[in-house]
């Protein structure tokens, strides 16, 4: 059977089939953790392609894994079950603007920052912003619905989908939606699909929907004494009449570490600080923030400082941009997560947190998107540390399920992949995985699209970082 697919996989892609051992080995990583080597991978640049590559899976009863940049942090790629790795990397040839219509098609290998600049020479904006844009590829944002910091006012990436083209898993090539932002014909395909992880349907082109760029920004950075009144501060905000297009948080772990890394003369003392971003219409952004300032001043927040220019409002942001490069400067593995919680529960959470950290002895921060709830645990651990990525492991378990009891959920961007699935089941309970799995065995009966993908596996009880 090897050789009868091979064969035939080489007919069809030529060079641009591997399956040396030398040749695949890369394609069995990702952003997080583990090494599952595929058997064959190929470079698929077209829709019939696809459908060739799924029609002989089934042909050879071989499961598929869809790869796009690979920076997924959940195992969303990784070809767990072996089989076909069908890369993406190499179709980025079609990305075509429709201004008239506020609309862009891409092709699934297309780089997200791609799609930003495209929309901004027509001062036009594509509003998803995922922290790694400028290398993650639309067709990986589609597979885990990524986020970004505009998440609280513009929503993440299935708000801006509004159709899809998708190869099924018995090889049909079909289209969700369409070109128009209202469209209730039929279920709603194009959202099942988005955040699905590949595990229903091979994503070979999308449907984006733009609208205008905002004519100017304003950022503030709001310190705080303790994170109580950090956490207390984001509803008082956000209940205030105003809308900031970005709010992102840093605890004092996440300052330092900034500070330590790049020497920006940061408030080291401050136990968080929040980075506020108002947009639209010049003339009322000092308005809004003369609005937080009021809502900010009856809990008792005085320290704000607003960037008086577009330069100080860059410097603002480089702060928390250098997040992740300062974790990672230690040398050691990053391990980060993506819980969200309501609004409210986020000081419960940063004190859980800072309990967990001595409990088990752990360098973590925290930081991530506070005005949708999206909080990012960061752990740097020695991972040939057999007894610490142990503790890591009991320390991530604690920190999901502490977030589904306080009526969180485990993933706001990231996915499940292989690295939630032991949680589903705490979250959703046994009808609510069940209701999903009848969803997968019906568009996907053989099982062959991403297996081993979002949902538990037997005997599998919890999160597990050591892979063999």
């Amino acid at each position: 059977m090897y050789e009868d697919l091979r064969n035939s996989l080489e007919s069809i892609f030529e060079e641009r089939l591997f399956y040396k051992i030398e040749d695949r080995i890369s394609y069995g990583y990702d952003g997080s953790f583990g090494q599952h080597t595929p058997d064959f991978v190929v470079q698929v640049k077209s829709a019939e392609e696809v459908q060739t590559v799924v029609k002989l899976a089934n042909k050879f009863n071989v499961p598929i894994t869809p790869r796009g940049a690979s920076t997924s942090l959940s195992g969303g790629p990784l070809p767990v079950e072996k089989g076909i790795l069908m890369d993406f990397s190499q179709w980025d040839h079609y990305l075509e603007i429709f201004p008239d219509d506020l609309l862009i098609k891409a092709s699934p290998g297309v780089i997200t920052s791609d799609i930003h600049k495209l929309a901004d020479q027509y001062n036009l904006m594509y509003p998803p912003d995922p922290s790694s844009s400028s290398i993650c590829t639309i067709g990986g944002n589609l597979a885990e619905n990524a986020g970004g910091p505009r998440g609280v006012k513009y929503g993440v990436t299935k708000d801006y989908v509004l159709g899809l083209e998708i190869v099924t898993a018995s090889g049909e090539i079909i289209n969700t939606g369409g070109n128009t932002v209202k469209n209730v014909t039929g279920y709603d395909l194009t959202k099942l699909i988005i955040g699905s992880e590949g595990t229903l349907a091979i994503i070979t082109e999308a449907t984006l929907r733009l609208i205008p760029k905002p004519l100017a920004t304003k950022t503030a950075m709001i310190l705080f004494d303790d994170l109580y009144t950090a956490g207390k501060s984001i509803s008082a905000i956000l209940t205030s009449g105003v809308r900031p297009s970005k709010m992102e948080i840093l605890d004092n772990n996440s300052l330092n570490r900034v500070e330590d890394y790049a020497h920006l003369n940061l408030p080291r003392e401050a136990a968080a600080i929040l980075l506020v971003e108002v947009d639209g219409h010049p003339s009322i952004l000092d308005k809004e923030l003369i609005t937080i300032k009021e809502a900010l001043t009856k809990i008792g927040v005085d320290k704000i400082e607003i960037a008086e220019s577009a330069e100080e409002e860059e410097k603002l942001w480089q702060v928390r941009k250098l997040v992740s490069p300062a974790i990672v400067k230690s040398g050691y593995t990053k391990i980060s997560e993506d819980i969200t919680l309501p609004l409210s529960k986020i000081p419960d959470m940063f004190e859980k947190i800072d309990k967990i950290k001595k409990e088990y002895d752990l360098n973590i921060v925290v930081f991530g998107h506070a005005g949708d709830g999206n909080l990012h645990p960061t752990i740097n651990t020695n991972m040939r540390d057999q007894g610490e990525v142990g503790r890591v492991e009991d320390a991530v378990e604690e920190i999901f399920n502490y977030a589904i009891a306080l009526g969180g959920t485990l993933s706001g961007e990231h996915g499940i992949g292989t690295m939630k699935r032991a949680f589903m089941t705490n979250e959703m309970g046994e009808s609510g995985v069940l209701f999903q799995k009848a969803i997968k065995q019906a568009l996907d009966p053989k099982n062959l699209l991403n297996p081993s993908k979002i949902f538990p596996i037997a005997g599998e009880k919890r999160l597990v970082l050591r892979n063999d």
